[in-house]
């Protein structure tokens, strides 16, 4: 049988990323590639810093896209900033702390874990008994939005914490970015790292970074090498330039991609970041309501809980497997999976960038009405829709 153009199936994403593309940003993708070091292509690269700057709230010079997914972010902030010897704190209450404890590791550094219950935010009096028990610690890392569970930590207070014991920070804002409050500057984040296929409503396989002059100075004054070659920035940043002067090639930019990236912070811009953080909340609490009233329960405590991504507990007799494939089969609807100590045990609904509208938030609970009625689980689907819409409408 020959080969046919791949034609993907039109999906509704709820998942925990990544999250629907807005058409603008689809568009954009299809616009004419010209050469990466093309005037007019420079020209927008200047224009996407500055964009980043306003999404991020900084006024970093080190601000820029890498070319690579949100992984390569962490990466490329751990292997420029973490030398051999290194003593770096990692606060781990997810997948994705586990996952910077691994840089650390593979970067030479010596690791030192905070760990916190799962669902649970990172807890300040942790991190500061590890930072008086380790005062040779240069770094402290940890999670804002912590994907696998659905978890939002207090970012200034625990790097309030790192520069009062002289260590610089490097913070995972992958599905924080355009979703929930973020103040790089305001908050003095010495590192940052996102993606663009969340609260941006773009697609996968961008990671913006910012690094402020502290971070800066620290790679400049690296006793070793970068230990990977594409993602050290003193090489990187010859291409992605200081605003002006000429571009040295380093690698051949993913042209149409970043134009995508480009229109999604302008769409962010033009909506403003606090309207943004008020839809993703607003749109929570319509989507809690209607859950409550399918008779689910959200496991993270109200306090902690992140607006873009809601972690259910599945209830006893439900098939997870099951469920989830009859929403995709019958519904066309995604929705993740529980990662880590969660599996089996846990849904992960998103409400990030473009998946994050009235029409997704019905589509979701009458379908999970539906399919949890037929496997045996009483929801009264028509009161959890009247109740979302009773929050949507403001009333």
């Amino acid at each position: 049988m020959p080969i046919a153009s791949f034609q993907p199936p039109v999906r509704t994403l709820m998942g925990p990323g990544p999250a629907d593309v807005h058409p603008r940003v689809l568009a954009a993708l299809a616009r004419p590639t010209i050469g990466h070091l093309d005037p007019a292509f420079v020209a927008m690269m200047e224009e996407l810093k500055s964009l980043l700057r306003t999404a991020f709230r900084t006024e970093n010079a080190l601000t820029m896209p890498i070319s690579a997914p949100g992984s390569a972010g962490m990466e490329t902030c751990f292997v420029n900033l973490v030398e051999p010897g290194d003593t770096v704190i990692v606060c781990v209450n997810g997948v994705f702390g586990g996952r910077m404890c691994e840089n650390v590791t593979r970067a030479g550094g010596n690791l030192v874990r905070v760990d916190a219950p799962w669902g649970r935010a990172v807890d300040p009096n942790a991190l500061e008994d590890a930072l008086k028990s380790h005062p040779e610690a240069s770094l402290v890392a940890f999670v804002q939005a912590e994907t696998s569970t659905g978890v939002s930590s207090d970012s200034r207070q625990l790097v309030e914490l790192a520069h009062r014991h002289d260590c610089l920070t490097i913070v995972d804002a992958v599905t924080a970015l355009g979703g929930s409050p973020l103040e790089v500057d305001a908050w003095g984040i010495d590192a940052i790292y996102a993606g663009s296929q969340k609260c941006l409503s773009c697609t996968p396989g961008l990671a913006p970074i910012s690094l402020n002059e502290r971070a800066v100075a620290k790679l400049k004054a690296r006793r070793a090498p970068v230990q990977s070659w594409f993602l050290d920035l003193n090489l990187v940043l010859g291409y992605w330039g200081d605003g002006g002067g000429r571009r040295s090639y380093h690698h051949t930019a993913p042209v149409n991609a970043l134009y995508a990236l480009h229109e999604a912070l302008l769409m962010l811009c033009e909506e403003g970041l606090e309207p943004s953080w008020a839809r993703h909340r607003q749109h929570h609490l319509a989507l809690r309501a209607g859950l409550e009233a399918l008779g689910l329960e959200l496991l993270v405590p109200e306090a902690e809980r992140l607006p873009q991504l809601n972690t259910v507990a599945i209830p006893d007799g439900i098939d997870d497997a099951r469920l989830r494939r009859g929403l995709l089969e019958a519904f066309n609807l995604e929705i993740g999976a529980g990662l880590g100590d969660l599996a089996g045990k846990a849904w992960r609904i998103g409400l990030m960038g473009y998946s994050c509208r009235a029409e997704n938030i019905l589509l979701c609970l009458s379908a999970l009405g539906t399919l949890l009625n037929a496997m045996g689980h009483r929801a009264d689907t028509g009161t959890a829709l009247t109740e979302a819409q009773r929050v949507l409408s403001g009333t």
